[in-house]
């Protein structure tokens, strides 16, 4: 695969304003990149004026930068049992859908919510009701809204293929729903990542449970916990507990190498520009 259609980036900084995260991308090397549209750690969102939509614009020509990824708010929990924490958190759910269009952004990934003290059928049951209630706002949309499979940490939900399967059947395709492949997550939720007779197993796994034709992209992250702990604890590539053969086969097997990646990997920029040099190494090695 040529180097210059190799799909990777990272979450980068929108310090300074929206198009910077574009910016910062350039210069670690990415060819996409995933952000926050808003302060992700408050319900109050960014107003995106006409002025900061137009820069925003300019800048994806100027760069290039393409396939560009949502991270949705940490607050945000649509299968919540509290009626107040659900209404906030459906609002600010289609605020963010509200960006996401006006920027013309391609995936927006998010959580799927977290059970607290009901049961887990009841939140993901939840879940597709809140997906749901802004199918009208997604009808005119290219928009593809993501499920992060989790590592089910807490009383998350998403760490089980037949958790996302049953969202995205619900949901039917009244809405454009896929699937965002955490390695970290996946590995810690109890998929074996880390040969490529692991990956083929757990591929083939979600196929049989999910489906292929709803992966779109992976969060590129090694593990600093070890495998089926359900903790979700972020490593550099290569210095936890998956390692490079992971990586490798994520670039080069036909059923992954072509869907975009997005590191979220400890140290930000110094190491992504290595983590992004690497990753398209093993794409085309010389």
């Amino acid at each position: 695969m040529s180097l210059n259609k190799c799909l990777i980036g990272a979450h980068t900084s929108t310090a300074g304003g929206l198009h910077n995260a574009l910016l910062e991308g350039v210069t670690i090397g990415a060819t996409t990149i995933q952000m926050f549209t808003t302060n992700q750690k408050q319900w109050k969102g960014r107003i995106l004026t006409d002025d900061i939509i137009n820069l925003w614009k300019k800048t994806v020509d100027e760069t290039g930068i393409n396939r560009v990824m949502s991270h949705d708010s940490y607050l945000i929990n649509l299968g919540s049992p509290n009626e107040e924490m659900l209404i906030k958190s459906r609002q600010a759910f289609q605020e963010e859908i509200k960006r996401c269009i006006d920027l013309d952004l391609t995936f927006l990934n998010f959580h799927p919510g977290a059970s607290l003290d009901c049961e887990a059928s009841h939140c993901l049951d939840k879940i597709i009701e809140s997906i749901l209630l802004n199918e009208r706002l997604l009808e005119k949309s290219e928009l593809v809204i993501l499920l992060e499979a989790t590592a089910g940490q807490g009383s998350s939900v998403g760490h089980r293929f037949e958790q996302l399967a049953h969202i995205i059947e619900g949901v039917g395709k009244k809405v454009r729903l896929g699937v965002c492949i955490d390695t970290c997550h996946i590995f810690a939720a109890g998929y074996d990542i880390r040969t490529p007779e692991a990956w083929d197993k757990t591929l083939k796994e979600f196929d049989k449970v999910v489906g292929l034709e709803h992966l779109y992209a992976f969060h590129v992250n090694d593990s600093a916990k070890p495998f089926a702990s359900r903790v979700d604890r972020h490593a550099n590539l290569g210095e936890g507990l998956i390692g490079w053969d992971s990586f490798k086969f994520l670039m080069t097997d036909p059923r992954t190498r072509s869907l975009p990646k997005y590191l979220e990997t400890p140290g930000g920029v110094p190491h992504w520009t290595i983590e992004i040099q690497k990753l398209k190494e093993l794409a085309d090695p010389v």
